[in-house]
C-alpha cells in the first residue's frame, strides 16, 4: 500500500488576480486579503484530491488548512500529524516536511507555487520523490503538474502502480520584490526527484534569447498597424508584448498588465477588478504570449486575467504572439491553459492563430 504525504500551501497564488506578482510574505498575504483576494490554492488542491477517492492508499497530512481541510473535503480520511496552532508560514511548510520525513513516504505532495516548492526543497533535497499541483502566481519550477486535474491523474497511476518515470526537476524561485519593480532574477536552488509523465509535468520556465528580437519587433509592428480605433486592447505580461508598447510610445509594466485605448495608455500595471472595470461591456482584445519551456499561455504570472476577464473579452478576442524559437522550443507540444476554472479551460481548447512575425502565422492547439 502507497504512504504518500500531503502539505498545502492555502495562501499560494493570492497575490495573482490582484496584481501583486507574488504572494511571499505576511505583508503581501495581508495586502492581497484588503485588495478581496480569495484563496484558490485549497480548492485547486481539492480537485487534484478528488481523483484519488476510492482508491487504496494512506495518506498523511498536516492539519487544517494545510492538508487536512483538502483530504476530507475530497472524500479521503488522511492520517494527520502534527499541530498547527497560528496562521501558516514558510516555518509551518518547512517543519510540514520534517514530520513527512519521518512516516516512510514513497511520494510527498505539495500544493503551492515556487516559494513553496523552495520551502519544501530546503527540508526533503532528493530524499524522497515529490510533486507539486500548481497553486501559485509564478510557478519556473519544474516539480509541478500541468494543472490540477493532471496532478490528479499522476497521482492516481502512482498510487496505482501504473507506468510513471521519475526525473530530476528545478526548484527556482525569483526575488518577488525585484519582481514587483519589474525585474527578474531568477535563482535554481536544486533539483527534486519528481513523479514525470510527459504530458503532465509543465517543466521547468526557459527564457527567451536574443535571436528573438527580429521576431518580436514584427510581431509588435504587426499588431500596432492593424490596432482598430475606439478597441481597449489588454497587454498581457512578457518581452513579447513589450515592444508593442515600445512602438505605441507608451510605458509598459513588463511583469504586470496593462490597457491601450486609441494607440493611448488608459490603465497601468492593472488587477482583474481594474481590468473589469475599464473594458466594462466595451469592444477588447487581449494580447498574451507563451511561457518559454512550458507552453502556457493563461495561469502561470498573468492571473490579472483572471476567467472573469477571459470570458468579458470573448475567446475570439484572443490575440496570442509568440517568437518561432519559442515555438520551437515546445518541441511539438500543445499550448496550456490552467485559469482555475476548469469549465474555462475545457472551451479555451482548439486551434489559434498565433502571430510570430510581420505577416506571419502560425495555427497552434491549445490542449
Amino acid at each position: 500500500m502507497k504512504r504518500v504525504g500531503l502539505i498545502v500551501n492555502p495562501y499560494a497564488g493570492i497575490g495573482g488576480r490582484v496584481g501583486l506578482k507574488g504572494s511571499d510574505g505576511e505583508e503581501i498575504r495581508k495586502k492581497a486579503l484588503e485588495l478581496g483576494a480569495v484563496p484558490m490554492s485549497p480548492q485547486r488542491t481539492v480537485e487534484a484530491l478528488k481523483e484519488l477517492k476510492g482508491l487504496d492508499f494512506k495518506l498523511y497530512t498536516y492539519p487544517k488548512e494545510m492538508g487536512e481541510n483538502e483530504a476530507r473535503e475530497a472524500g479521503l480520511e488522511p492520517i494527520v500529524i502534527g499541530e498547527l496552532v497560528n496562521d501558516t508560514t514558510a516555518e509551518d511548510t518547512k517543519h510540514a516536511a520534517e514530520l513527512m520525513l519521518e512516516q516512510d513516504l514513497d511520494l510527498l505532495v505539495f500544493a503551492g507555487g515556487d516559494g513553496t516548492a523552495r520551502d519544501i526543497y530546503s527540508v526533503v533535497g532528493d530524499k524522497i520523490p515529490v510533486l507539486g499541483i500548481p497553486t501559485g502566481v509564478k510557478i519556473h519550477s519544474g516539480v509541478y503538474a500541468v494543472d490540477p486535474r493532471g496532478a490528479g491523474e499522476l497521482l492516481k497511476r502512482f498510487i496505482e502502480g501504473g507506468s510513471i518515470d521519475f526525473k530530476l526537476e528545478e526548484v527556482m524561485d525569483i526575488d518577488e520584490e525585484a519582481f514587483r519593480n519589474n525585474t527578474l532574477q531568477a535563482r535554481l536552488y536544486g533539483y527534486m526527484k519528481t513523479l514525470y509523465v510527459e504530458e503532465y509535468i509543465q517543466g521547468g520556465k526557459e527564457s527567451s534569447v536574443l535571436t528573438d528580437e527580429s521576431s518580436k519587433i514584427g510581431i509588435a509592428n504587426e499588431l500596432t498597424d492593424e490596432m482598430l480605433p475606439d478597441v481597449y486592447y489588454v497587454l498581457g505580461p512578457g518581452t513579447t508584448v513589450e515592444p508593442i508598447a515600445e512602438i505605441l510610445g507608451v510605458e509598459k509594466t513588463l511583469l504586470g498588465v496593462d490597457i491601450v485605448l486609441n494607440r493611448e495608455l488608459v490603465a497601468s500595471d492593472v488587477n482583474e477588478e481594474q481590468i473589469l472595470e475599464t473594458i466594462d461591456d466595451k469592444d477588447t482584445r487581449l494580447v498574451v504570449t507563451v511561457i518559454g519551456g512550458q507552453g502556457f499561455v493563461f495561469g502561470r504570472g498573468n492571473q490579472q486575467i483572471s476567467p472573469r476577464v477571459i470570458r468579458a473579452v470573448g475567446k475570439n478576442n484572443i490575440i496570442i504572439v509568440a517568437s518561432p524559437d519559442k515555438l520551437a522550443a515546445l518541441r511539438g507540444h500543445p499550448l496550456r491553459v490552467d485559469t482555475g476554472d476548469s469549465e474555462l479551460d475545457e472551451e479555451l481548447k482548439g486551434y489559434y492563430k498565433v502571430h510570430t512575425g510581420y505577416g506571419r502565422r502560425t495555427l497552434y492547439k491549445v490542449a
